[in-house]
C-alpha cells in the first residue's frame, strides 16, 4: 500500500508518538488521504490528528502538535502515496520517442504528473486531470505548475501532442490562470509546425493571460537520428534561431515595460545557433527557468568568475588535467579555462568537446553525452592526470552513463582519474583548483 508508514524521521514531530512502521495512514483530520498533496496540505496546521491502521489490524487515534508548516517527519512506502501518472500522449517531438533501442527501461518511462510538477518542477500537458484534479489545484492553491504549453491553437496542439485531449485541455490552463495559480511554461519551437507566426500568436495569447503566466521559455526541438517512422521534423538552424530570438526578445521588452520584468526567454542553445552572444546575468532576473537551459551558461560563468577573482597562482609544479563537455557549452568552458590559463601559467588543460555519435551530431548538450562516446573520442589521448565531466551526464545519484557504461569503465579504460563535478561555476573552479593541488588561494589568506 501507498499509505504505509515505511519510517520515521529521528527528532521528528512524529518520532515522540506512536506512530510506528508498518502503520497505514487512513485520515488525517478526519478527511482521506489520497496522496501526497492531500497529506502535505491536511498536515499543515500545528495541530494534526492522524487515524491510523496498525500492522495487527488496530485503530490508532493520534494528535501531533508541531509547529505550523512542519513536516512531520513521516517516510510512507510510495513518494506520491499514489501510483505516478505516466504520459499518454504520442507528441510529434518527444525525444523519449527517439532513443534506440535497447537502453534500460527507465529511460523510457514518461511521467506527466501534476503532483511532480509541484514538488519537483517537472512539466506537465494538463491532458490527464480530471475536474475534481483541477478543483483541488485551485482549493488547494498549487502553485507554480510547469505547464508544457507549445501553442494555443488547440487544433495544432492536439496534432502536436497525437491526442485530441491536447486541445481540450487549454481550458484548463486558462482555468488555473483565472484563478490565480502561477505557472511556468514552455514552448518546443518546431521549425514549420508551430515557428514563426503561430509562435507570435501562443506568445501573445499567453501575455494576455496577465501576472498568472510567471515565466514563458523557448527551446529548439532536440533531435536524434533515431527517428525512423516519425513525423518529418526539421532542425534549427541559424536563420530560424535568429528569427526566433528577435521575437522573443520583442515580447521580453514589452513585458519588461508593462510588468517590471522580461517573462519571455531563450534557451541558452537558440544564442549560440543563432550566433549572438549571451545576455548578461541580470537579464536572467531570478533564472525561473534554469532547469530549461534558460541562463544555464551565463549563471556558470558568471559563478566561475566569481570564484576567480580574488585568486592568485602559489605554486610552481606543472599539472596536466583535462575536460569534457557537449559541443554547446565548449565555446564558452574553454574559454573561462583559458582566463584561468592566463591566471596560472604553471598548469595545462585541455578541454575537448565530444560529439554525439551515439544519439546524433544535433544533439549537443552534455546531459546527453554518452560513455561510448567518451571513450570513442578521447581513447588514446594523452588526458593528464584527471579528466573532469559534468554531473549532469550521469544518472541522478549514480555513476551511470545513458548507455550504462560506469565512470569506473570510463577510468580504467582511458587510464586516468575521472572527476565528476556539479553543475556549478564555483564547484568547477573549485574542482580544476582540486585537481592542481589547490594551486589557487585567495589573496587575502
Amino acid at each position: 500500500m501507498n499509505n504505509v508508514v515505511k519510517s520515521i524521521e529521528q527528532g521528528s514531530p512524529a518520532s515522540n508518538s506512536v506512530i510506528a512502521q508498518g502503520d497505514v495512514l487512513l485520515k488525517v483530520n478526519g478527511d482521506a488521504i489520497r496522496d501526497v498533496l492531500d497529506y502535505q496540505f491536511l498536515t499543515y496546521d500545528s495541530s494534526v490528528q492522524l487515524r491510523l491502521l496498525s500492522a495487527n489490524g488496530k485503530l490508532k487515534l493520534v494528535t501531533v502538535n508541531k509547529p505550523e508548516g512542519v513536516d512531520l517527519g513521516i517516510e510512507f512506502g510510495s513518494y506520491l502515496m499514489d501510483n505516478e501518472r505516466v504520459c499518454e500522449n504520442r507528441c510529434i517531438f518527444c525525444f523519449m520517442s527517439q532513443l534506440p533501442a535497447g537502453m534500460r527501461r527507465s529511460l523510457y518511462c514518461r511521467d506527466d504528473d501534476v503532483r511532480l510538477s509541484f514538488l519537483h518542477g517537472n512539466y506537465v500537458t494538463l491532458t490527464n486531470l480530471t475536474k475534481d484534479d483541477i478543483d483541488r489545484i485551485i482549493e488547494y492553491r498549487i502553485s507554480p505548475i510547469n505547464i508544457s504549453v507549445h501553442t494555443l491553437d488547440p487544433k495544432l496542439r492536439s496534432f502536436m501532442m497525437g491526442t485530441s485531449k491536447g486541445g481540450k485541455s487549454l481550458s484548463t490552463l486558462r482555468r488555473l490562470a483565472s484563478n490565480g495559480i502561477t505557472l511556468n511554461c514552455q514552448i518546443v519551437c518546431c521549425p514549420g509546425v508551430n515557428s514563426g507566426k503561430k509562435l507570435r500568436a501562443t506568445l501573445e495569447g499567453l501575455r494576455a493571460l496577465g501576472s498568472a503566466i510567471n515565466s514563458v521559455s523557448v527551446v529548439p526541438v532536440g533531435l536524434t537520428k533515431h527517428r525512423d517512422g516519425q513525423y518529418p521534423l526539421k532542425p534549427f538552424d541559424k536563420r530560424i534561431a535568429i528569427n526566433t530570438l528577435n521575437l522573443v526578445r520583442y515580447f521580453a521588452r514589452s513585458c519588461l515595460r508593462e510588468r517590471g520584468s522580461r517573462v519571455f526567454y531563450c534557451a541558452d542553445e537558440i544564442y549560440l545557433l543563432a550566433g549572438v552572444e549571451l545576455p548578461n546575468e541580470s537579464y536572467y532576473e531570478d533564472y525561473p527557468q534554469l532547469e530549461n537551459g534558460v541562463g544555464m551558461l551565463r549563471l556558470f560563468i558568471a559563478e566561475f568568475e566569481n570564484a576567480i577573482d580574488n585568486c592568485k597562482s602559489t605554486k610552481k609544479n606543472h599539472k596536466h588535467i583535462s575536460v569534457a563537455t557537449g559541443k554547446l557549452a565548449y565555446p564558452y568552458i574553454k574559454n573561462i579555462v583559458d582566463i584561468l590559463l592566463m591566471k596560472c601559467d604553471t598548469i595545462t588543460c585541455d578541454v575537448y568537446a565530444i560529439t554525439n555519435d551515439f544519439f546524433g551530431h544535433g544533439i549537443t548538450v552534455s546531459g546527453l553525452i554518452t560513455g561510448s562516446d567518451i571513450l570513442n573520442q578521447l581513447s588514446g589521448k594523452n588526458l593528464g592526470s584527471k579528466l573532469l565531466i559534468p554531473q549532469n551526464m550521469l544518472k541522478f545519484g549514480e555513476d551511470v552513463f545513458l548507455d550504462d557504461v560506469t565512470v569506473s569503465e570510463i577510468s580504467e579504460k582511458l587510464g586516468v582519474e575521472v572527476m565528476v563535478v556539479e553543475q556549478n561555476g564555483r564547484e568547477f573552479f573549485n574542482a580544476l583548483s582540486e585537481s592542481i593541488d589547490h594551486i589557487m588561494e585567495d589573496e587575502n589568506g
